[in-house]
């Protein structure tokens, strides 16, 4: 009978823990976003599809998870590592889609927090392009002056510092 109290015990504190956790809260580009609708997992971020875009910005289309230029296929016929099917629901892997984009994440598991770093690739889309972004300093006059004015002129910016 000591036994059957102790398991009692042990399953009942397991259910209250797990119906008292805390949603996830997923920090990027300076917003915060509390998620609502997420599946419990114990080392990655699955939110319902629908909230996708507000997590990280990225949208889900018949192709993939898709940002701008950037897609990244998705099969969303059968389960698999990005996206699932749970009771009827969809779910997606924010955190198995930062590891295909080499985007760096972290977690307070006890605080379920959840942190994403920017996505690389579209960091480096101005080096692809050769483009540089625009920007305003002052010459040696103390008069501003903007990237943008030397527009299709060749230009050589040299940086210096005392440090």
């Amino acid at each position: 009978m000591k036994r059957i109290l102790t398991l009692i015990a042990v399953i009942m504190a397991a259910i209250l823990s797990v119906t008292t956790m805390a949603n996830p809260v997923v920090l990027y580009e300076d917003r915060v976003t509390p998620v609502q609708h997420y599946l419990p997992a114990p080392n990655d971020l699955w939110v319902g599809v629908n909230e996708l875009q507000a997590v990280n910005g990225f949208e889900l289309k018949p192709e993939g998870a898709c940002l701008e230029d950037i897609c990244v296929p998705v099969r969303q016929d059968r389960d698999g590592d990005l996206f699932v099917t749970r009771k009827g629901k969809n779910w997606f892997n924010v955190t198995g889609l930062a590891r295909k984009l080499d985007q760096p994440y972290a977690a307070d598991h006890d605080a379920n927090v959840w942190s994403l770093g920017p996505v690389p690739a579209t960091r480096n889309q101005f080096v692809q392009q050769g483009i540089a972004p625009d920007f305003t300093l002052p010459d040696k006059n103390g008069k501003p002056v903007r990237l943008s004015e030397f527009k299709d002129m060749k230009v050589l910016l040299l940086t210096w510092a005392s440090w």
